[in-house]
């Protein structure tokens, strides 16, 4: 008994003085926040591991949409916009594993009409100044402010960070945009540079399908997934994608994907096409840092223009990576996105 007691306060001697030391985070710099201070998360009421339901006003009613929060930074707060539109935050999900060793705080978000929040039907809902006018409700429900707020976006969520920048920078203290043009028709003259390094017969294939609008046909899209997605999207091979993207496009809102993209990756097609803020983006000032991918749906060489543009900008190249480069070439993406975090955040 006198053992087991002796081994008992050890034990508790020992957990005592693991936070007391305050040892920095792995991974984590010096101007970051201890273990014990990351984990200290402020929080009343039921605790449910971060997530929080936050309401929206929109001119058609009033809505919730889910976050999750991780981690407590108070100089770096990191809000993630998904792509799509309606996709969800699971394909983001690999933050998980870098953020935290950090010491960054960030927060999961689905827009509304993914699937984690409200989807409500009216289509006057799916415009891109009605998700800037959301994106902005978020951030004040969460109390980001101007010295700790950076906004991460992908895909279109980097389309709609760009958008969120150009109206509420000031709110801002750093942005990200990851794999996303300034400008639909230049995506869509680079989608026209890769379709024509692909086979002339699996082209030819591809436009007898699109002729028709027989877009949901089995064959065009088995075709879409294997020959251009797994060289473009995510270089993985067709059905050994990484869990969380695939669960994220079992969770896709087709009805806004459509409506607002179009058809696929492939092909835009809906209230997107003509979005164009390559001329505007010079009136971004705050630092910005522009990812691109060699293996990109998105011209890379644009991406590194646009850090030029902006008036504070940086450019991240990865060489392995596609449009998920944070999944097949994370060996660049993560260290170049947290020294950019953690330099502008200090």
């Amino acid at each position: 008994m006198r053992i087991k007691n002796i081994c008992f306060v050890l034990s508790i001697a020992i957990a005592f003085f693991a936070c007391q030391t305050k040892q920095p985070a792995p991974e984590a710099s010096q101007s970051q926040s201890p273990v014990c201070d990351y984990l200290n998360v402020p929080d009343s009421g039921v605790q449910a591991g971060g997530v929080k339901m936050i309401p929206i006003q929109t001119p058609v009613g009033n809505f919730k949409v889910w976050t999750k929060r991780f981690g407590n930074n108070p100089k770096i707060k990191v809000l993630l916009l998904h792509g799509g539109p309606a996709f969800t935050h699971e394909y983001l999900e690999c933050f998980e594993s870098f953020f935290p060793k950090a010491g960054i705080e960030f927060y999961e978000y689905d827009q509304l009409g993914s699937y984690y929040s409200d989807q409500p039907k009216d289509s006057s809902l799916w415009t891109t100044p009605r998700f800037v006018e959301e994106v902005e409700q978020v951030r004040k429900a969460l109390n980001l402010t101007k010295d700790n707020f950076f906004l991460f976006g992908n895909s279109w969520g980097g389309l709609l960070a760009m958008e969120y920048a150009l109206k509420y920078q000031d709110n801002l203290k750093g942005l990200i945009v990851s794999n996303m043009q300034a400008s639909i028709p230049r995506y869509e003259a680079y989608n026209k540079v890769l379709r024509s390094k692909m086979r002339k017969s699996l082209v030819d294939s591809l436009m007898a399908y699109e002729a028709k609008g027989d877009f949901e046909n089995p064959t065009y899209q088995n075709l879409v997934y294997n020959e251009y997605y797994t060289q473009h999207l995510c270089r993985f091979p067709w059905g050994k994608w990484p869990e969380p993207v695939m669960r994220s496009f079992k969770h896709l809102n087709p009805d806004v994907y459509v409506m607002m993209q179009g058809p696929s990756e492939f092909k835009v097609g809906g209230r997107l096409l003509t979005w164009d803020r390559w001329n505007d983006i010079k009136n971004i000032t705050v630092p910005t840092l522009m990812i691109g991918a060699q293996y990109d749906t998105m011209d890379p060489e644009d991406m590194k223009r646009q850090s030029e543009m902006v008036k504070n900008g940086r450019y991240l190249y990865c060489p392995n990576g596609s449009h998920l480069c944070f999944w097949d070439d994370q060996e660049h993406f993560f260290p170049g996105v947290i020294t950019f975090l953690n330099e502008i955040g200090k």
